[in-house]
C-alpha cells in the first residue's frame, strides 16, 4: 500500500471548491448544501457507472461503459512497476488510525472528521497468482468496504468501481484475468476532506475476496429466505433463489436446497428447474413448512436460534456451485399500541446508537473487536442497535444475529442537501438506485435486521412535497426489494401535517419526542425548537408505530465531576454549566447534553408519559471518532454511555437500572476523592433498579429517599464533602435490594492489569487500574504509563477514553485518565505478558494465552461458498 496524500490525475469526478470548512456546527443544522461535481475530461465516471447496473431495476437506465481504458498506462497499475519499497499492511486496513493528530485550528481534517489524516489518495497493490484450472471460471473481486471512491484495475485494465465507502460492492474480473499466471490488482481509494460529519477512516478498511465459481452460479446475495405463519408447531419458509447463467450457451439447471439446524437436516425444498440462456439470469421460488421450529428472537425471554439453507446448482447432472444461507424463523409485528412483537411477545426497544469505528482500531474491521463492543451493551440491557448512518461490515450482523440484537439497517445521511460540502450528495442522484438495491439485498436475510431506514435528518425533511416525493422514491425502491420489513427515515424536524412523515411505514423521531430546546435551560438556544410531539404524530398517525430513533445526547467525560451541579433535570452544557473548555471536560453527572439533547431522566418521563411509544434509540452507545460536540478541537465524541476506550460511564449504571430491572444493582456518584472540596457541597446521585435508598457517609445516615412519579435517580444535593466512606442501602418493594460502597483514595501507589479474557484467538483488551496502597481506584490519577509486550504479541494501541487527549494511538505510552487505561494486543500462539510500568509506581504484569487464529476473518454465512472467498488474496499490497 502507498500513501500519497495528494489526489493524483485519475479522479472520478471534478468535486466542488470548497469555500466554507467549519466542522463544528450543531449536528441538527438543516442540512442545504448542494454543490454538484463538475464533468471534465480527465473524470473517469463513466467507466465507474456501469459496475452499479445490476442494482438499477429499469434497463433503459442502466449505463454504457464508453471505449478505452482510462489510467492504463499509469505507473502504478502497470504490472512492471516496482513496489518492493510499498508499506505492506493486512487487511482489513484504515491508514488514518495511526496519526498523527491535527491539533492546529485550521488543520485541513478538524475535529468533526477526527482530526486524523483521512484526506488524500491510496494506492493497493496485489500480486494474484491464478492457476491454469482457473480457466473457464467466473472470478470475482468482492470488498465489503473502501472509503472511498474505489476503483479497481487488473493487468493495466480499468474494471470498475464504486464511490460510496460503506456499500459492499463486486467487480466482475474475468474479462481481464490472465489464468496460468500472475495478475496485477491495482485499487486506488480517494478520501476527501470536508466529506463527512464523523471519522470515516481511509482504505480497505473491511475485508476483500477473491471469488472463483463455475459460469453458472447463485447470484451474487442471489438467495432470499423469509418466513410465516410463525407459530411454535410450524413455520412456512420461503425461498427464492437467483441463478447466473455467465456461460457463452444456453443452460438447464437444476437447484436444490436444504435446510439445516445445528448441523442436522430439518427440511428439503422441492428442487427447481431453470432454463437460462447465455448470459441470463433467472430466479425460482420455493416453500417448505418446519414442524416445531426453533424461533430467533431477543434474548433473556426468548433464543436466537438459526438455520441454515445449503443451494447446491447442479448442471448436466454435476453439482457446479453451493451456496449457503443462515436465517432464522421468527415473525416481526409493528403495533400503534403494543410496539414491537416478536414471535407475539411485546418486546421494549432499549435500544442505542452505534457508529461503524472501533475507538483506537478505527475503521478496520475486527471481529473481536465488535463483539466487545455488543457484549458490553448487552451487560447494560440494551436488545437493539441502529446502525447510525451507514451500512455496517457484514461481519457485524453475523454477530447481532447470534446474539439476538434487534437492528434497524441504515444506509444515508444524506440525500440531494448535503451536510458537509463533499458528502454523498454529490453522487446521490447517480448512485442511491444501486446503493440501496445492494444494501438491501446483502443484508435481507439476516433475522436480526427488522427495520430497513433509508435516510437520517435529511434536509429534504423541511421541503414540503418535493422532499416527500424524493422519500417516496427510496421508499418504494426498498419495499420493491422487501416487502417483509417497514422502511423508515428519522425525523429530527417534520412534523406531522408536513408530507414526510406520511411516506413512513413506521414513524422515526430524533429528540422530537421529548421536545427539542423547549425547556427553560435551552431557552437562550438558536436552532431548532419544538415542544414535545409523541401525543400529535399519535393523532396525526393513529395506525403507525412511533419510535425514538435518536434519544438524550447527554454528554459527559468518565469520571470528571464540575460543580456546581445543575438542579434541574437537564440543561445544555456550557462553561457555567457542566463544562470545562481549558480542558475538554464534560461533567458526568448525566444532566448536561447537546443543544438539541436532553437528559436520560427527561427521555425517560418522556416516554413513560407515552407508553403507545415503543422505545427509544439512545445517541450514543459508545463513544465515537470525531464529531466531538461541544468541543471540536478534540478528537472524539462525549455522547457515548460507553467512552472511547470501552469503559463504562456513570450513565451505563442509569440506563441498566433502567433497562435490567430485576437485576439487584445500585450505583453512587460521583467518586469520593475530593481533597480540594472538603467542607463543600458535593451532591451525591445513585442510580438503582430499587424504588428506595439510604445513603450513610462515615456510617452516618444522610436519610433515605423514595423514587417519587417519573423520577429515575435519588438525589442527596446538599452532602458536605469530608473524606472516608460513603455506602448506599437501595431496597426494592420495602425489603434490601442492592448496596453500593465508594471511599476516599490515598496517593497512587501501583497498577493492576485486568485482561478482558484469560485466551484469545486475535485481540486482547487489557485496563490498567491504578490503585492506591490499600487497593482502592485513585480516580483522578493521571500519571504516564508505559506498556510491554514479551512473547510473540505486540502493541496494537492504547487508549484512556478522554477525547481531547490527541497522543497517537499506536503509542506505547498513555496517560491514565480517571485512573484508568487500555492497551490492546495482537498475539501469535503462545503466551504472552503484557507489563505496565509507570514512575514510582509498582508496575503489573498480566499474561494472556493466544491459541489457533487470528479469529477476525469471519466471512458472512449467506456469502460463503466453498469457492468463494480465498483468505490467501485477502492482503493487497
Amino acid at each position: 500500500m502507498r500513501y500519497t496524500g495528494a489526489p493524483d490525475s485519475l479522479v472520478y469526478d471534478e468535486r466542488p471548491v470548497v469555500t466554507d470548512r467549519t466542522d463544528g456546527r450543531v449536528a441538527d443544522t438543516r442540512a442545504t448544501e448542494s454543490g454538484v461535481a463538475i464533468a471534465s475530461g480527465r473524470a473517469l465516471k463513466a467507466w465507474i457507472l456501469p459496475s452499479g447496473n445490476d442494482f438499477i431495476a429499469d434497463p433503459a437506465a442502466r449505463h454504457v461503459r464508453p471505449p478505452g481504458n482510462p489510467g492504463g498506462d499509469f505507473l502504478y497499475v502497470r504490472p512492471d512497476f516496482d513496489d518492493r519499497r510499498w508499506s505492506l499492511v493486512d487487511l482489513p486496513h484504515d491508514w488514518a488510525i495511526g496519526g498523527p493528530f491535527y491539533t492546529t485550528p485550521d488543520a485541513v481534517v478538524g475535529g468533526g472528521m477526527g482530526r486524523l489524516p483521512v484526506n488524500g489518495v491510496a494506492w493497493y497493490r496485489r500480486k494474484l497468482v491464478v492457476p491454469a484450472s482457473a480457466r473457464g471460471r467466473r472470478l470475482y473481486l468482492d470488498i465489503d468496504g473502501a472509503m472511498s471512491y474505489a476503483m479497481v484495475w487488473l493487468n493495466g485494465h480499468l474494471v470498475g468501481g464504486w464511490p460510496y465507502g460503506y456499500n459492499s460492492f463486486r467487480l466482475d474480473l474475468t474479462p481481464y484475468v490472465r489464468p496460468g499466471g500472475d495478475n496485477q490488482l491495482a485499487i486506488r481509494i480517494d478520501n476527501p476532506a470536508n466529506s463527512s460529519r464523523w471519522y470515516p477512516g481511509g482504505g480497505l478498511y473491511r475485508h476483500v475476496w477473491l471469488v472463483t465459481l463455475a459460469p453458472v452460479h447463485v447470484a451474487q446475495w442471489g438467495t432470499f429466505v423469509r418466513t410465516r405463519r410463525v407459530n411454535a408447531s410450524s413455520a412456512v419458509v420461503d425461498l427464492s433463489v437467483q441463478v447466473d447463467n455467465a456461460s457463452a450457451v444456453s443452460k438447464r439447471v437444476r437447484v436444490v436446497t436444504e435446510v439445516f439446524a445445528s448441523g442436522r437436516p430439518v427440511a428439503v425444498f422441492s428442487p427447481g428447474l431453470l432454463t437460462l440462456g447465455a448470459g441470463e439470469k433467472g430466479s425460482l421460488v420455493r416453500s417448505v413448512t418446519i414442524r416445531k421450529p426453533l424461533l430467533w428472537g431477543p434474548p433473556p425471554a426468548q433464543q436466537p436460534y438459526l438455520y441454515e439453507a445449503v443451494t447446491r446448482v447442479i448442471v448436466d447432472g454435476a453439482e457446479v456451485d453451493t451456496y449457503r444461507t443462515r436465517f432464522g424463523i421468527r415473525s416481526v409485528t409493528f403495533d400503534p399500541v403494543r410496539g414491537v412483537l416478536v414471535n407475539g411477545v411485546p418486546i421494549r426497544i432499549q435500544g442505542v446508537n452505534q457508529h461503524a469505528d472501533l475507538g483506537a482500531l478505527g475503521m478496520a474491521f475486527n471481529f473481536r473487536a465488535a463483539e466487545r463492543q455488543l457484549d458490553l451493551l448487552r451487560e447494560m440491557g440494551c436488545n437493539a442497535i441502529r446502525l447510525a448512518h451507514n451500512p455496517p461490515a457484514p461481519e457485524l450482523l453475523d454477530l447481532t444475529d447470534r446474539m439476538g440484537f434487534l437492528v434497524i439497517d441504515e444506509i444515508f445521511d444524506c440525500w440531494y442537501k448535503g451536510k458537509t460540502p463533499l458528502d454523498f450528495h454529490l453522487i446521490f442522484g447517480d448512485w442511491h438506485e444501486p446503493d440501496l438495491r445492494a444494501f438491501i439485498r446483502r443484508d435481507r436475510n439476516h433475522p436480526s435486521v427488522i427495520e430497513w431506514s433509508f435516510g437520517n435528518e435529511v434536509g429534504e425533511q423541511y421541503t414540503g412535497e418535493e422532499g416527500a416525493a424524493v422519500a417516496r422514491e427510496l421508499h418504494d425502491i426498498v419495499r420493491s426489494e422487501d416487502s417483509t420489513r417497514p422502511a423508515t427515515a428519522s425525523m429530527n424536524y417534520a412534523k406531522p401535517d408536513m408530507p414526510f412523515p406520511g411516506v413512513m411505514d413506521v414513524l422515526s423521531l430524533n429528540y422530537q419526542g421529548e421536545g427539542i430546546r423547549d425547556a427553560p435551560a435551552y431557552a437562550r438556544l438558536r436552532g431548532i425548537k419544538t415542544a414535545p410531539l409523541y401525543f400529535s404524530f399519535r393523532r396525526q398517525f393513529p395506525f403507525k408505530m412511533i419510535q425514538s430513533s435518536e434519544t438524550a445526547s447527554t454528554l459527559s467525560t468518565r469520571g470528571t465531576f464540575i460543580f456546581p451541579v445543575d438542579s434541574g433535570i437537564s440543561a445544555p452544557v456550557s462553561d457555567s454549566t457542566g463544562g470545562d473548555a481549558s480542558f475538554k471536560y464534560v461533567s458526568a453527572y448525566d444532566l448536561y447534553t447537546a443543544a438539541f439533547g436532553a437528559s436520560p431522566d427527561k427521555v425517560f418521563a418522556a416516554q413513560d408519559r407515552h407508553p403507545f411509544v415503543a422505545g427509544e434509540f439512545v445517541w450514543s452507545g459508545w463513544d465515537y471518532l470525531g464529531e466531538p460536540t461541544p468541543y471540536y478541537s478534540a478528537r472524539s465524541s462525549y455522547s457515548g454511555i460507553i467512552d472511547l476506550a470501552g469503559f463504562k460511564k456513570d450513565r451505563f449504571y442509569l440506563y441498566q437500572s433502567r433497562w435490567r430491572p430485576d437485576l439487584a444493582m445500585a450505583h453512587i456518584l460521583p467518586h469520593w476523592t475530593w481533597p480540594s472540596r472538603v467542607g463543600l457541597v458535593t451532591p451525591v446521585h445513585v442510580y438503582t433498579s430499587g424504588d428506595e435508598a439510604e445513603l450513610f457517609l462515615n456510617g452516618r445516615s444522610l436519610g433515605r429517599r423514595k423514587k417519587g412519579a417519573f423520577e429515575y435517580r435519588l438525589r442527596w444535593d446538599s452532602v458536605i464533602y469530608e473524606p472516608g466512606v460513603l455506602r448506599v442501602v437501595a431496597y426494592k418493594n420495602g425489603k434490601p435490594w442492592a448496596t453500593d460502597t465508594v471511599r476516599t483514595a490515598g496517593a497512587p501507589a501501583r497498577l493492576q492489569l485486568i485482561a478482558d479474557r484469560s485466551s484469545t484467538r486475535d485481540l486482547s483488551f487489557i485496563t490498567v487500574r491504578v490503585l492506591d496502597s490499600n487497593g482502592v481506584l485513585v480516580p483522578q490519577a493521571s500519571c504516564d504509563i508505559h506498556f510491554e509486550v514479551s512473547g510473540p504479541g505486540e502493541i496494537v494501541a492504547t487508549d484512556n477514553g478522554n477525547p481531547a487527549d490527541m497522543v497517537a494511538f499506536p503509542s506505547p505510552e498513555r496517560a491514565a485518565f480517571s485512573g484508568l487505561a487500555l492497551v490492546i494486543v495482537r498475539g501469535r500462539k503462545g503466551k504472552i505478558v503484557v507489563t505496565a510500568k509507570a514512575s514510582g509506581l509498582v508496575s503489573a504484569s498480566v499474561t494472556v494465552e493466544v491459541t489457533d487464529g487470528p479469529a477476525d476473518v469471519h466471512a458472512s454465512p449467506h456469502m460463503l461458498r466453498r469457492s468463494d472467498r480465498s483468505p490467501e488474496y485477502q492482503n493487497p499490497r
